[in-house]
């Protein structure tokens, strides 16, 4: 018993402490778009997220991939912007789910997202931020050597 106790209070420390770091949050949870990620196109995954503007000719927003002609089982992506963001996604348009990632992006923090993903094919990728209640978008065809979702 006294193992169970030790446990309990192990695993409530380390949620408290991610909960008070903010690495997660009930709201967070309460924000997940189910229907975003179930999105099968880019009209469906725009809709379920709200109003998107068109891509921003000051370039608010900035993606890039580190590695040109990668094998698409891995492609880095890096996502930046000049705006206050509270939140940041990656769309790809010819993958079988369009929505590749979301991230919730603390008060205070620097709007910096860098991560992989898999793309089944040469395919535009979009990079949304979302500030002051609005989305951002910049778009970029990222070319693939070899798919990544079953290609």
């Amino acid at each position: 018993m006294n193992q169970q106790r030790r446990a309990l209070l192990k695993y409530s420390a380390v949620f408290g402490l991610m909960a008070s770091a903010g690495l997660i949050s009930v709201a967070q949870a309460e924000e997940w778009n189910k229907a975003a990620f179930e999105g099968k196109s880019l009209d469906e995954v725009f809709k379920a997220l709200g109003t998107v503007s068109s891509p921003d000719k000051f370039f608010a927003v900035t993606l890039y991939e580190r590695y040109f002609g990668e094998i698409g089982v891995v492609v880095p992506v890096v996502i930046t912007t000049t705006l206050k963001a509270d939140q940041m996604a990656i769309l790809v348009e010819k993958n079988p789910s369009t929505l590749a990632a979301q991230f919730f992006i603390p008060a205070g923090t620097e709007p910096f997202v860098t991560t992989r993903i898999k793309m089944g094919q040469t395919s535009n990728v979009y990079a949304l931020v979302k500030a002051d209640g609005k989305w951002s978008m910049a778009v970029k065809e990222i070319k693939v050597t070899l798919g990544g979702c079953g290609g």
